[in-house]
Formats: structure tokens, C-alpha cells, sequence
């Protein structure tokens, strides 16, 4: 069981990195695509998917409480920050074009 605990927190910490970097690169590639326009707005995105990508890391190594029901609300902020932080860039997008 405790092999079985491992494995979920491994799969978590996997998960946060691979979707918190995707969408840091989409973001990467908006400034990268868009060079004459002003990304000042875009890096303060990243700054704060940045933030949460360090945020969510430390808190998946300090669980509190029963982990499957931490883990399980860990994961769920995460996807919930991430759709916030999706908005925020189809705003900035949007605005530029």
C-alpha cells in the first residue's frame, strides 16, 4: 500500500510539472509568435504559473490530512488555477489581435 501511495505522489508531482509547463510554453510561444507586441501582461502570467508550479510542489511534499483526499484536491486546485490562468491568456490574446 504504501508502494501504491508512492506511486500516486510521483504521478502528481509528474502531472504538475507537465501541465504547468505546457502552458508556460503556449505562453512562451504567444511572445515568441507575437514579438512586436507588448508581453509585459504574458510574463505576469507566467510569473503566476510559476508561482502555482512552486506552490502545488511544496504542498504535494507536505500533505496534511488523509493523502488520497489531499492529493485528490491538490490535483483538482491545480487544473482550477490553470483554467484561471488559460483565461487570463485567451484575454491578453484576444486583446492583441
Amino acid at each position: 500500500n504504501y508502494f501504491a501511495l508512492d506511486m500516486n505522489l510521483r504521478d502528481i508531482k509528474k502531472d504538475i510539472e507537465f501541465f504547468v509547463a505546457e502552458f508556460i510554453d503556449d505562453c512562451a510561444l504567444f511572445v515568441a509568435l507575437n514579438p512586436h507586441k507588448d508581453s509585459d501582461e504574458i510574463v505576469a502570467i507566467i510569473d503566476e504559473a510559476v508561482d502555482l508550479y512552486n506552490d502545488l510542489k511544496t504542498r504535494a511534499n507536505h500533505p496534511e490530512g488523509p493523502k488520497k483526499a489531499y492529493y485528490n484536491g491538490l490535483t483538482k486546485e491545480m487544473f482550477e488555477k490553470l483554467d484561471e490562468l488559460c483565461e487570463k491568456l485567451s484575454a491578453v490574446v484576444s486583446k492583441q489581435e
